[in-house]
């Protein structure tokens, strides 16, 4: 069985879609019987040009043309802040013109040719632009030596050129040259057919842009893209792979025809998260070495974060809730806020609010409101904190907060019950499907809801707290590797045993 896996939400971000490429990468890899290779595609860069498809016009290029020419794939993947003049006019250059790039195969009937990437010469590459920000490095061989190809014309070109013959008529959709294998999984709707003895199957992560549109950024454009995509994908008979049954009803909801090709196999948490034995005495070290750069802080905030001595002089660790998340309004960061400052208020007035996750869009509103906190050094905001380190926050918080207004699965409370931590989230569907009995929920619209659910979790008998943890291991558990790729497996092989019989 031959599987090409879209890897662009790869070479972004840490959390989310990213994440669950990677793992969903290395897993297929694991499987027996299964043979992967990556597709590389920029959402916003033309790519140079790999190697030919077909082996007898690989064999006739000299070892020295072949890395050549990888070596100019590496380079166009790459993002230059400052490009010079020359660069900058070529790259505008390439992007104008990468719309006939797709029309003019198009019209005469041709698919997007894919060409190949041979990771030989340039592992590091691969590894540190695709892999290592949530794999860990006993995974580098699993991973680098596989196979990979590459799709030049940047997936952002592939929905405007059909958003823009939409309008005038006929929405197109480039056929990609996919004859060489059983199955394309896309981590997206995808702006693309596949050859016609390939399946494809979307990886259906949410319909936010669709139900959601005022939560997301660019909102007329995601939320066209994103739709026409999906019925594109629909319409041609693709299979999908939901990340949660919550994700699946909101999918059938607005393509009722989609159900009998629909199916729910939950996200893969990492390795990386498990129970450990710890102290709290670090906390306050990840706390100054993680500080967000992209936040200006107080000069001298860093050097002030220490843990404090109790009334018989021993060490008190500092008392803390956690959000590890993106930035941004859907995430619900403001509501959780309002609550962290009754707490202060009325009942723990040491209490401390950690954030970790990168800057979203509309992040600034939000920023400012933490600022007085951050200046105060009560709250802190963390990037780019590493696994071993997150297993520390994770399991020495209060309370992991999961606060969104919507998700389509919401790995951070999987994580922290993993780790040994206590979650609590907001009382959406995804939730209450994903964590079960093993959370505290409240209504995100309510502060004073938010904040007595945490209160429930910190003030709970000892008895109570252990039962959440409890909870969450057996919880947790159904997410790992182990879990879920045999689901994976079941369902692959029974879109090829479809494939064989049409």
């Amino acid at each position: 069985m031959k599987i090409l896996l879209e890897m662009r939400p790869a070479l972004d971000g840490h959390a989310g879609i990213p994440q669950e490429t990677r793992l969903l990468f290395r897993g297929l890899t694991t499987l027996p019987g299964v043979e992967v290779e990556g597709l590389i595609q920029s959402s916003g860069k033309l790519l140079a040009k790999g190697l030919p498809a077909s082996d007898a016009t690989f064999s006739s290029l000299s070892t020295d043309k072949e890395i050549n020419r990888l070596s100019k794939v590496v380079i166009s993947l790459q993002q230059n802040a400052k490009p010079g003049f020359a660069e900058r006019w070529s790259i505008n250059l390439g992007l104008a013109f990468a719309p006939l790039r797709i029309l003019g195969p198009h019209l005469v009937g041709m698919s997007q040719t894919l060409t190949k990437f041979d990771p030989a010469y340039f592992k590091d590459f691969l590894w540190r632009s695709l892999f290592a920000r949530t794999l860990p490095y006993e995974d580098f061989t699993l991973v680098t030596q596989g196979k990979f190809r590459v799709a030049r014309v940047p997936w952002t070109v592939m929905h405007g050129v059909a958003l823009a013959t939409k309008k005038l008529g006929y929405a197109i959709y480039p056929r990609i040259n996919t004859g060489d294998f059983d199955i394309m999984i896309a981590e997206t709707p995808y702006p693309g057919r596949v050859s016609s003895n390939t399946k494809m199957v979307v990886r259906y992560h949410d319909a936010i842009p669709v139900l959601m549109p005022h939560t997301i950024s660019d909102k007329a454009y995601h939320q066209a893209s994103h739709f026409h995509a999906l019925r594109n994908n629909v319409e041609n008979g693709a299979w999908f792979a939901c990340v949660s049954e919550a994700t699946r009803k909101d999918l059938i909801s607005i393509f009722p025809q989609a159900e009998a090709r629909s199916v729910t196999i939950h996200n893969m948490v990492s390795h990386h998260y498990f129970a450990e034995d710890s102290t709290a005495i670090r906390i306050p070290e990840v706390i100054r070495t993680r500080m967000h750069t992209g936040v200006r802080m107080r000069p001298g905030i860093a050097g002030e974060i220490h843990t404090s001595l109790g009334n018989n002089g021993e060490t008190k660790p500092v008392d803390y809730l956690l959000i590890v998340s993106t930035i941004e309004p859907r995430k619900n960061h403001v509501s959780l806020l309002a609550a962290w400052e009754q707490l202060r208020t009325e009942r723990y007035p040491s209490l401390k609010l950690v954030i970790v996750g990168m800057l979203g869009w509309d992040h600034l509103p939000i920023v400012k409101k933490f600022r007085p906190w951050l200046d105060r050094g009560e709250l802190y905001m963390l990037e780019d904190v590493p696994a071993g380190e997150l297993r520390l926050l994770y399991k020495h918080a209060k309370a992991t907060v999961c606060p969104s207004f919507g998700e389509g699965f919401d790995y951070s409370g999987v994580e922290a019950m993993r780790c040994g931590g206590v979650v609590a989230a907001s009382d959406i569907p995804v939730h209450r499907e994903v964590y079960g009995e093993a959370a505290e929920y409240f209504s995100p619209y309510s502060p004073r809801e938010i904040a007595n659910a945490i209160a429930n979790v910190i003030d709970s008998p000892e008895g109570r707290r252990a039962d959440l943890v409890q909870k969450g291991a057996v919880v947790a558990a159904q997410y790992t590797p182990e879990a879920i790729l045999p689901k994976w497996q079941a369902f692959l092989q029974a879109q090829m045993a479809s494939n064989q019989n049409t």
